[in-house]
């Protein structure tokens, strides 16, 4: 999860503060993945968050630590195995003074991001570029409503589906709610699906869902999942499918090959990797299940 108080509302990281304590129903465990195994980038030393396999898997994007005091930026790494990385440094373009992160991009190399850049003037966090263009909002995501942020993101290989976080924080400074929904291209923008509710309706309910992660062929979806609301709470990483494109996800069952902290999860076009971020001491690392 990205927003970690840096959205002028004085968001707070959720597992720190979070409070209620609601229970969701038990699906069972995914267990097909194994082996978890560290993630080298060479060049790089800093945290990984919230990674991103490009489609045609050539390139890691990624976040630094969404944390004060640093200025969280987007990175990229070219990849040599599937244990190593290169680095190239930061995303040419994008990044700002204010939090950049949760990149994503589709096959046409469309990028998609998080920014707080505009937030207190517009309610809106999701932005897109060009590498090397000048970064535009996508409208017609947000609630434009006060409490409301969209603090994670993901854009379908195929451009036409963004997939999406609802988070409620009211005034609270962390999020009370948080929910995965979608929209579909419309004009230059995005719009809502009128069915998104259905959609979710097994992946969604009390505590907070987030950070999707879509197959290519959007039939497989991956969530960071916090069950109960409270400090010694750790999120995981669950797994959901669906038959057919416009179908229901099942209830989500959790990796059980990934324990500890774990979030912000992306898969590799052959399906058979897993990529995430952990937290390893005081430091967020990337590492890899395979099937």
């Amino acid at each position: 999860m990205i927003l970690r108080r840096h959205v002028p509302l004085a968001l707070a990281g959720c597992l720190a503060a979070c409070r209620q304590k609601p229970v969701l129903a038990d699906a069972g465990t995914y267990d097909a993945f194994h082996a978890p195994e560290d993630v080298a980038i060479v060049g790089y030393d800093g945290d990984v968050m919230e990674p991103f396999l490009t489609r045609d898997g050539r390139n890691l994007l990624f976040n630094n630590r969404n944390e004060p005091p640093e200025n969280t930026d987007l990175h990229w790494a070219k990849r040599v195995d599937d244990l190593t990385f290169q680095y190239l440094g930061e995303i040419p373009g994008v990044n700002t003074n204010a939090l950049e992160g949760v990149p994503s991009m589709d096959r046409d190399g469309n990028l998609y991001f998080v920014s707080t850049r505009s937030y207190d003037k517009t309610w809106s966090t999701i932005y897109r570029a060009r590498l090397g263009g000048t970064p535009e909002l996508v409208e017609g995501v947000s609630r434009r409503t006060a409490g409301w942020v969209n603090f994670d993101a993901e854009i379908s290989a195929d451009g036409k589906t963004l997939y999406f976080v609802d988070g409620y924080f009211g005034s609270a400074g962390y999020p009370q709610k948080a929910s995965i929904a979608c929209a579909v291209v419309a004009g230059n923008g995005f719009r809502r699906r009128g069915d998104s509710a259905r959609t979710f309706e097994n992946v969604n309910g009390p505590g907070l869902q987030y950070a999707p992660n879509v197959s290519a062929d959007e039939l497989e979806l991956f969530i960071t999942r916090v069950t109960k609301m409270e400090r010694s709470a750790q999120p995981g990483i669950y797994r959901s499918v669906r038959s057919a494109i416009d179908g229901t996800f099942t209830s989500p069952r959790r990796v059980s090959a990934i324990q500890g902290f774990a979030e912000g999860s992306t898969l590799s076009p052959d399906g058979r990797s897993l990529y995430y971020h952990a937290r390893v001491g005081e430091k967020y690392r990337l590492r890899r299940v395979t099937r």
